[in-house]
């Protein structure tokens, strides 16, 4: 079996109550159909109602009335919701009428359901860019204790069971920090070490990508990536870490041998982080279309509980396999 049937049976063994609050949207509902046959998660739709189960009809998606719907304008909860949101962000200058109207926004509703302990995990971007899913979940849901940022990893399953843990790579930052910090990159990398461990199972072992390996070469850089490595292995000793390493000293045993003979993530690397936005999206890319690879994600990480964002040129299948994956870290919180 491989890993994204063990995340899918994992879920069904555990249904978690995962919020959609692109309820409308078709992919959504297909998806949403797909996940209820198959009893891998509580599903709850925002949206309209009435449009709603009309789609579902049309679409002849039989399991969406498993679904609980939620209208924000008919909804009888709406006002603990907004008397919620405006408790989180009175301190900032929110009105109690400006939380009545942001409560019914769906992306704001999805996190207030998670703070109110309503839902386990949301997952939307089908529709919203990024900024616009993380805005209320940085305000309502917030990050977890002792990481201040949140960051995008994506599951990468290559077709070369020579590199990482059979094939399968954790990359990070792909997706969110276009410029984090060392102490950012420190935060990062402790984040993604509990991603690849939480979903996946795997010990976690974290390189620290740089364009030197081991004072290689010189450069702030650089210097960022060594203070990064650092700060992580203070936060976490345990953790299995190094830096900062090239690309093919991270993966490849003998020129991570060569490179690095005193490493013991050299060469054996499962989780890449990335020094830089730039560099973790384009990597991630190119390895997928390069070589086949199937990138799974962005998972976010970080989120005092689990919020995930889609691309908006998500398919069905892949709003099915990061539903999965949201219930199997909302079981870890």
């Amino acid at each position: 079996m491989n890993l994204l049937n063990q995340i899918m049976e994992r879920a069904k063994a555990n249904p978690q109550r995962i919020v959609l609050p692109e309820g409308t949207e078709i992919r959504i509902l297909r998806a949403a159909d797909i996940v209820l046959k198959n009893k891998a998660a509580k599903i709850i739709l925002i949206g309209n109602r009435q449009e709603i189960n009309s789609l579902a009809k049309t679409e002849k998606l039989d399991y969406i009335a498993e679904a609980v719907i939620v209208d924000p304008e008919l909804d009888n909860h709406m006002g603990k919701y907004a008397n919620l949101l405006y408790e989180v962000r009175k301190n900032k200058g929110m009105t109690m009428e400006e939380a009545e109207k942001f409560a019914k926004n769906p992306l704001y509703l999805a996190c207030l359901m998670i703070k109110n302990g309503d839902a386990d995990g949301e997952l939307a971007g089908a529709q919203n860019t990024t900024g616009d899913v993380l805005r209320p979940a940085f305000q309502i849901v917030k990050t977890r204790p002792g990481i201040s940022v949140v960051s995008g990893a994506f599951l990468m399953f290559t077709p070369t069971p020579q590199y990482g843990e059979n094939g399968l790579l954790l990359f990070a930052d792909c997706a969110v920090n276009p410029n984090p910090s060392a102490k950012e990159l420190a935060e990062i990398a402790v984040s993604s070490a509990e991603t690849i461990k939480s979903i996946a199972g795997i010990e976690p072992k974290v390189a620290m990508l740089s364009f030197s390996t081991k004072g290689s070469a010189k450069h702030e850089l650089v210097d960022k990536v060594v203070e990064a490595t650092a700060l992580a292995k203070s936060m976490f000793p345990s953790l299995q870490i190094d830096g900062e390493l090239q690309a093919d000293a991270a993966l490849v045993p003998a020129v991570g041998k060569s490179k690095a003979p005193d490493s013991k993530i050299a060469g054996q690397a499962n989780v890449l982080v990335f020094p830089d936005l730039q560099a973790g999206n384009i990597g991630y890319k190119m390895v997928e279309r390069f070589s086949g690879t199937q990138a799974v994600g962005p998972i976010l990480q970080g989120m005092a509980a689990p919020i995930n964002d889609l691309s908006r040129g998500c398919s069905v299948d892949d709003i099915v396999k990061m539903i999965a994956i949201t219930s199997n870290q909302a079981m870890k919180q």
